[in-house]
């Protein structure tokens, strides 16, 4: 487990990233989105509160991407479990607490109780 949200450069390095931890969250953000921005320091919080290991990725940079993961806007977070994709939150920016619930609803055994 990282405490960090690790920035992730590609489709492989994405793919190498998922498939490394059974359960990933991973930001979905441009480099000129504000609301992505203030995401990070929130994600930060997130992966040093819980057991989910955080990646970051500008689909902009393998633009394939966008339609492999049916990215509409940003920022957008998916959920992966054991490599597959079991939840997702598009709805612009989210607080610490709103990312922490949703993965408590999604992957309580990661989250635990404090």
């Amino acid at each position: 487990m990282t405490t960090t949200p690790r920035r992730l450069e590609g489709g492989s390095e994405l793919d190498d990233f998922i498939a490394s931890h059974d359960v990933a969250l991973v930001e979905f953000y441009t480099s000129g989105c504000t609301l992505c921005q203030a995401m990070e320091p929130v994600l930060g919080n997130v992966a040093r509160a819980t057991a989910v290991d955080i990646g970051m990725i500008n689909p902009g940079n393998d633009i394939e991407l966008v339609d492999r993961f049916d990215i509409r806007s940003v920022p957008t977070l998916i959920l992966f479990e054991d490599g597959s994709e079991i939840a997702r939150l598009a709805e612009g920016f989210q607080g610490g607490d709103a990312v922490t619930d949703f993965l408590a609803t999604h992957v309580p055994t990661a989250v635990g109780s404090s």
